[in-house]
């Protein structure tokens, strides 16, 4: 599964996540980062790209629209991209089998 990382997400993540998603990119590398939503939503949808993303506009799309692309709403607040990363890690059994609707990454169980 490609991973399309939004804006609000750091392009950093791919080199703690790629093992697992291999081809993902971050929307800074298509020259996205400005782009309307609408154009983000169609990119992802043109290459086969799930939006990973902190903002609710791409699962309310998913609602809209329907599948594809899918959509992993990070709903953890102000946290870091290390924690990003262990929620996609730890959930990836979960995410890449997911069915075509928004999958809600919340939870993670990490030593501190």
């Amino acid at each position: 599964m490609k991973l399309l990382l939004d804006a609000n997400l750091s392009h950093r993540l791919l080199e703690l996540v790629g093992d697992l998603y291999p081809g993902s990119i971050h929307i800074r590398n298509v020259r996205l980062q400005k782009s309307s939503d609408d154009k983000v939503w169609k990119y992802a949808k043109t290459n086969g790209s799930t939006i990973v993303t902190k903002d609710s506009d791409f699962h309310e799309y998913s609602i809209l629209f329907g599948f594809p692309p899918k959509v992993i709403w990070i709903r953890r607040g102000n946290c870091s991209t290390e924690t990003i990363a262990e929620l996609l890690r730890v959930n990836h059994d979960e995410i890449i089998p997911m069915s075509p609707i928004s999958f809600y990454c919340k939870r993670v169980k990490y030593n501190r």
